[in-house]
């Protein structure tokens, strides 16, 4: 017999005693004694009894009717499609790659705008000094650095 069921059982007996305290028990205080004290315990009991339940497995079974052919081709169409373009577009170059950038202004640079390394090789040295309110000396190199980066790729 499981273990949850027999708890269950429990609890069932626990209110059927609390039905009869409250039935037999003339006096107030051990009548509202006995009653909360047995409800508690037949709470306690489902609750112990839904924690010993078993488990639902998870695991997805694969159908047993084949998938017609029509679907096949157009689902291998669309992957193959899918493996192309992903072959054709360049990958993106991290801004950490550009000489002089560390993680930290990596994420300074993404909150202005600027994803790429190509993003930062397009962008004004000054305004870019001014945004993050250092010299333009540094944004200049970074800018110079990255447009190096990019004729290489």
């Amino acid at each position: 017999m499981r273990t949850d069921y027999v708890l269950y059982v429990v609890a069932v007996i626990c209110f059927a005693i609390t039905g009869l305290t409250f039935a037999l028990i003339e006096s107030d205080f051990e009548r509202n004694l006995s009653v909360l004290t047995t409800v508690i315990l037949g709470l306690l009991f489902i609750a112990l009894g839904f924690s010993q339940r078993p488990r639902l497995s998870t695991s997805v079974e694969t159908p047993a009717t084949p998938v017609p052919a029509l679907v096949q081709q157009a689902t291998s169409s669309v992957v193959e499609e899918t493996k192309i373009e992903i072959a054709e577009s360049k990958p993106v170059m991290e801004l950490t790659s550009v000489k002089g950038i560390k993680q930290k202004r990596a994420d300074q640079l993404k909150a202005l705008g600027i994803n790429s390394v190509q993003d930062l090789a397009n962008a004004s040295a000054e305004d870019l000094a001014a945004k993050l309110k250092i010299s333009p000396w540094f944004t200049q190199r970074w800018i110079q650095s990255a447009k190096e980066l990019v004729e290489k790729s």
